[in-house]
């Protein structure tokens, strides 16, 4: 959007990538910044959300339990189980649920108010989730079960693929494999993240300036600017249980395709 030019000549510069770049929370010369602190309060959180939910469990559960085992059942039968399959899917139902819930929390803390920055809009977030966590899983899971070889060639050798385009075939299939998904998985919940917050930014503080700082006749245009923002605000939150969910679930397909049989 670059920059927006209004009447009284005042320039309104909007939001960008720099806005993202939170320095250190106790000044120059430490390293700790918000999103660090978020992404520790999001683990704290989750982990006392479920401690305090299965504390005391009863037959008939209370709201608090029931709103924990609702994500639980989500998490191991509409995810982990779907994708991994039913033999093989219990061992990793831990990791899925704490993925899930994990950057669900950081996701929602964009709309909270006060808090209002998604932690999985800094790209080293996602990326270490994937590439220091459900990438070594599940080539783990696959080498374990099919051997080394076995695992390679079933993961870079399409079964039925004519031998004449293995020698192109193959190295684009490692590629995607070993290289591209990690960094794809990654890159999704990272660019929605950040496309999201930037545009809650855009029309939230386009708004403000609108009111305090244009023209009388472009003051009334703030208010459309504001209804922009809040519609957004519902959008982004959807968006943000969506993010977490397709996190989960590539995490949990990726998984299951190392252990299955054929690739």
């Amino acid at each position: 959007m670059g920059a927006l030019v209004l009447a009284q000549g005042d320039e309104f510069v909007a939001p960008g990538a720099k806005d993202f770049n939170l320095g250190p929370i106790f000044g120059e010369g430490t390293f700790v910044t918000k999103p660090m602190v978020l992404a520790v309060l999001a683990a704290v959180i989750v982990g006392a959300f479920f401690l305090l939910a299965t504390r005391n469990l009863k037959i008939v559960p209370t709201r608090f339990q029931f709103a924990a085992e609702s994500i639980y059942d989500f998490g191991r039968n509409n995810i982990a189980r779907e994708q991994i399959g039913a033999k093989d899917f219990r061992p990793f139902v831990p990791l899925i649920l704490a993925l899930f819930s994990f950057i669900l929390v950081n996701n929602i803390f964009g709309i909270i108010p006060v808090i209002q920055f998604p932690v999985m809009s800094h790209i080293g977030f996602p990326l270490a989730l994937s590439v220091l966590v459900v990438y070594p899983v599940y080539h783990y899971v696959g080498f374990k079960r099919h051997g080394f070889v076995g695992y390679l060639k079933k993961e870079t050798v399409p079964a039925g693929a004519p031998g004449f385009i293995l020698p192109l075939l193959t190295p684009i299939e490692f590629l995607q494999k070993f290289l591209i998904n990690p960094v794809t998985l990654a890159l999704r919940v990272f660019a929605a993240m950040f496309a999201g917050h930037l545009l809650l930014l855009v029309f939230t503080l386009g708004g403000e300036y609108l009111l305090l700082e244009a023209s009388a006749a472009l003051k009334p245009v703030s208010v459309v600017s504001f209804a922009f923002a809040i519609i957004l605000t519902f959008l982004e939150a959807l968006i943000q249980v969506l993010q977490a969910y397709i996190f989960a679930l590539l995490s949990a397909n990726y998984i299951g395709a190392a252990l299955a049989s054929e690739h």
